[in-house]
């Protein structure tokens, strides 16, 4: 499924997990593409078939521009460099390496997912050229066709997250740091915003800051990954910042806690967050909402027992 959201801009479901779950974004301007995240190597038909129905070639294709280097958004990476050779990958300088050999972030993976369900959703993952990458500075700027590109350090998530800005649209393409929006759970076009606290960088303080540097811009539109655009993103970041809290609170009052058995009482308690904000903004039934919050809830909980670890470390 592919969509236009204006400006030259297209969202592209990548069919990771279900539909209207996992999405990359593709901008065309005279001639030129840039693709905003990646997907896996399963997305790439997808992709693919995007750029022909723009009548367009994979080798229009000059940027390629990963969030972060998490698997739904960057694990096709290498397979989409292959077919774009005139593609330079843009990425986070803290993301570069893990590109340029991805060895240790499948296995890393791999660890957190187990071998075959990192096999049936991410496949494999492929080096790209250094000479083909270039890490990118905060607000560092490219032109494609006639617009201006614009890169932003957005640490909190992950702590080599960047967004990216269209200067043209005034579009934010914001990965997972304007947090999740499934389209299942917005009601009367309102959606509902809450945190991604994904091992193994979690930090909110700094996920704060991020909001206060991407907002700035004053974005027209917000598009994230995980699903859509989402238009006057103002009206919600209190949303996202009060999903932050609400995780690091629970993760806070976890810490008092011995350490056995906390990440099935941080699971209990995010399910209990997540699944009552959801039936009570969408009026789905609490197991349809768990259905659709399940990777979520526990990818969420191993987030915030790796986060007080690290703490745990820090105060030895």
């Amino acid at each position: 499924m592919t969509e236009a959201i204006g400006h030259g801009s297209h969202l592209i479901d990548t069919g990771l997990y279900r539909p209207h779950h996992t999405a990359c974004y593709l901008i065309e301007d005279q001639g030129e593409l840039a693709l905003i995240d990646t997907g896996t190597q399963y997305s790439l038909p997808a992709i693919l078939n995007t750029i022909a129905e723009l009548s367009a070639t994979p080798q229009q294709v000059r940027y390629i521009i990963p969030t972060h280097v998490h698997l739904d958004h960057a694990g096709g990476t290498g397979q989409l460099m292959q077919q774009c050779p005139n593609a330079t990958l843009l990425v986070h300088p803290r993301g570069q390496p893990h590109l340029i050999d991805p060895s240790k972030l499948q296995a890393g993976a791999t660890a957190v997912y187990g071998e075959p369900v990192f096999q049936r959703n991410f496949g494999t993952l492929l080096p790209v050229p250094e000479q083909r990458t270039q890490g990118v500075g905060d607000l560092e700027c490219f032109d494609l066709g006639g617009r201006r590109l614009q890169f932003l350090h957005t640490p909190g998530h992950a702590n080599h997250h960047g967004c990216l800005f269209d200067q043209q649209s005034t579009y934010l393409f914001t990965g997972d740091t304007f947090g999740l929006a499934y389209r299942e759970l917005a009601r009367n076009g309102i959606p509902l915003l809450f945190a991604t606290t994904t091992p193994v960088a979690f930090d909110p303080t700094a996920w704060m800051n991020s909001l206060d540097h991407m907002l700035a811009l004053d974005p027209a539109a917000c598009c994230v990954t995980h699903f859509g655009k989402i238009d006057a993103p103002r009206r919600y970041a209190d949303q996202l910042r009060a999903s932050l809290g609400a995780h690091e609170a629970i993760a806070l009052e976890e810490e008092a806690l011995e350490p056995e058995g906390r990440e099935a009482r941080l699971a209990q308690a995010i399910d209990r967050l997540l699944v009552s904000a959801g039936t009570a903004h969408s009026g789905l039934a609490d197991h349809r909402v768990r259905e659709l919050l399940a990777i979520d809830i526990d990818l969420n909980a191993r987030g915030l027992a790796v986060w007080l670890a690290r703490r745990a470390k820090r105060t030895d």
